[in-house]
């Protein structure tokens, strides 16, 4: 999660929201993603997204089996989806997201009868940390 939280910051001082995401298989890391919608101009260029598809560029496959994610907030249902079809195997996230976030709150995606896949998920993983950088780059703007 530390090199998570270290993209996170990437997006921060790029203004973009401070998300970072990391795909791992054992003990390499295959995928790194920071948040990048207004740098890219892609509603699409959430930190997991990215992450999910440098990962899959490099194993040649769009299913990540036996791949975990760790991101720093809790993603939403455009994420989860993601999440479900590239067949994650384990989601770590760090600050829970109760607008937005659609695996522990909202519409509470891997639950759903009709999502295909549902990886093992933790939540809170420097889940201070993350929650700290998100408050800070939210309070910089009011």
């Amino acid at each position: 999660m530390r090199e998570a939280l270290v993209l996170a910051c990437e997006a921060r001082d790029r203004d973009e929201v401070p998300v970072g995401a990391l795909v791992v298989r054992g003990d390499r890391i295959i995928g790194r993603g920071a948040n990048a919608p207004r740098r890219d101009h892609d509603p699409t260029a959430h930190a997991e997204i990215l992450a999910l598809r440098q990962a899959a560029a490099l194993s040649g496959d769009d299913r990540l089996t036996g791949c975990d994610l760790y991101v720093t907030l809790e993603p939403c249902a455009m994420c989860a989806g993601a999440i479900a079809h590239a067949r994650i195997r384990r989601l770590y996230y760090g600050a829970p997201d109760p607008k937005g976030g659609a695996v522990a709150h909202g519409p509470r995606l891997f639950d759903q009868p009709t999502v295909h896949h549902q990886p093992e998920v933790y939540g809170g993983i420097g889940e201070e940390e993350a929650a700290d950088l998100l408050r800070q780059f939210f309070q910089s703007r009011r």
